[in-house]
């Protein structure tokens, strides 16, 4: 695990110091670079550092970076943005600076001082998560793992309390994000469900959790009728894992329900074959959830946490579910399948009313759930959507605090019409247009008068193109950072 420290100066130990280059009344200015520094840079240079980064192209745009000439520590500077900097902009700046060592493939682990005028914890914070973030990248199946970063320094004034605990939840954050972007890039013969609970299990054992594994005969027993239908056309039966957090003086009981399909084809509504190349991802929501509730753990927030993730596998054979099907879910409500392609919202129906029986204050699920969302939102923003507007407000601003992008979407009075059924309790699905609507619907069905929360991160879960900032090519392990915020601003 990479070290984090803090330090009122640059170390004499570190490979690399990352600075800051923003903007104040229009005019390009480095921010913070050491004085020491500063001197020595501009005897070698004959000019002043300012200039000779501006001369090589150096921009204040986020995401820019450039490497100054020097000898001994190397110096990068990173494009702030405006000089009234937030913790997303220096969380993006410090990670588009690390991916860009990584580009200079070091022979071994760098250590790495960030001097950024960072004194706000929030901003500490964002730091030290975007250089760790920044510097993920996936081991290859069958390859030795290689680390970039072997220490972030963090040069500040400030030596509070505060500052350091920002430190710890960073680094700690970090960690639970980037284990939901490694099971998430690990391939479904590899991570199944009986594997992926395996990891559930030993990550909650890790936090010290309390953690419950059902298995296919223990979900016949209790009646899981929606995940036992994605499931049956696979022969890697289907797993719920529950996990709870049970801290002393908690007041308030957050419960998160994550949809875990380790591989979707579609079923027998067979996906076509360039849609199914990255649905090991279908996963994301479950894997989102688990590192969310261990991160909470591990920080000691005072929050009751209990986490669902159902997982299945959706194959088609001649023991799939089919189309018109109608599921008897767990509770009792019937459900006519109208496409074993919406196999998600069937895994999660059951896991939703199971966690209404822990009598929780609110409800989030996470879901790579339609392409719908992708299509309304691009693939960087999340959709959300809620029981009411409060606890909408409540999960945008837990967003914008992690620095991830989420946009309300409604739940309109129309798209329930799309869930009535001549032969069930109701119907899973409706017509393609506002699908992601619809799916919201279908899940409501399943909380009751429990305050609840739907994030469709089907966009932002994987992204198919370059790496940017601190986002890497691959699993991005969205929806973590929020459900921690969440759960920091429901302590009670």
């Amino acid at each position: 695990m990479v070290s984090v420290s803090l330090s009122k100066s640059v170390p004499r130990d570190a490979d690399v110091l990352i600075v800051g280059l923003t903007e104040v009344s229009g005019t390009p200015a480095l921010v913070d670079l050491p004085s020491d520094v500063t001197k020595d840079l501009t005897k070698r240079w004959g000019s002043a550092p300012l200039a000779v980064a501006l001369d090589l192209g150096a921009k204040t745009t986020i995401g820019s970076t450039t490497l100054l000439p020097t000898q001994g520590v190397r110096v990068v500077a990173v494009g702030l943005g405006d000089v009234d900097v937030t913790p997303e902009q220096v969380r993006r700046a410090v990670g588009s600076g690390v991916r860009a060592l990584a580009a200079l493939e070091p022979t071994s682990p760098l250590h790495i001082a960030l001097s950024l005028d960072l004194v706000e914890p929030e901003v500490v914070k964002g730091a030290v998560e975007g250089a760790l973030l920044g510097a993920y990248s996936f081991t290859k199946i069958g390859g030795q793992p290689t680390e970039l970063l072997r220490q972030v320094t963090v040069v500040s004034p400030s030596t509070k309390q505060e500052t350091k605990d920002a430190l710890t939840a960073a680094a700690t954050i970090a960690a639970g994000v980037n284990q939901t972007r490694d099971w998430i890039n690990t391939p479904g013969n590899l991570l199944y469900p009986e594997t992926f609970a395996a990891l559930a299990v030993a990550a909650g054992k890790k936090a010290k959790l309390d953690v419950e594994v059902l298995d296919e005969k223990a979900l016949a027993k209790a009646g899981f009728g929606g995940i036992l239908a994605v499931g049956n056309g696979s022969v890697r039966p289907p797993r719920l894992v529950r996990l709870s957090y049970t801290p002393r003086g908690a007041r308030n009981h957050l419960a998160l329900v994550g949809k875990g399909i380790t591989f979707d084809t579609g079923g027998i509504n067979l996906k076509p074959g360039d849609s199914m190349y990255t649905m090991k991802t279908d996963m994301s929501g479950a894997a989102a959830i688990i590192s969310a509730i261990q991160v909470i753990a591990e920080l000691g927030l005072k929050i009751t946490v209990t986490a669902y993730a159902a997982m299945a596998e959706n194959m088609p054979s001649g023991s799939a579910q089919r189309p018109s099907d109608v599921l008897t879910m767990y509770g009792g409500t019937t459900v006519e399948n109208f496409n074993s392609d919406a196999e998600g919202r069937l895994v999660l129906a059951d896991a939703l009313v199971r966690a209404t029986e822990d009598k929780p204050d609110l409800i989030v699920d996470v879901a790579t759930l339609t392409g719908a969302c992708v299509v309304a939102l691009g693939e960087r923003t999340s959709g959300l959507m809620a029981s009411d507007d409060q606890t909408a407000d409540r999960l945008l601003d837990a967003a914008e605090a992690a620095g991830e992008a989420f946009w309300q979407l409604p739940i309109t009075d129309e798209v329930g019409d799309y869930l009535k059924s001549k032969v069930a309790d109701l119907k899973s699905g409706g017509p393609r247009w506002g699908g992601a609507l619809t799916a919201a619907a279908f899940l409501q069905r399943f909380v009751g008068e429990t305050d609840w929360a739907h994030l469709d991160i089907a966009g932002p879960a994987f992204n198919e193109h370059e790496a940017y900032d601190y986002v890497p090519a691959g699993a991005t392990g969205v929806a973590v950072r929020t459900l921690v915020a969440l759960a920091q601003s429901l302590q009670g």
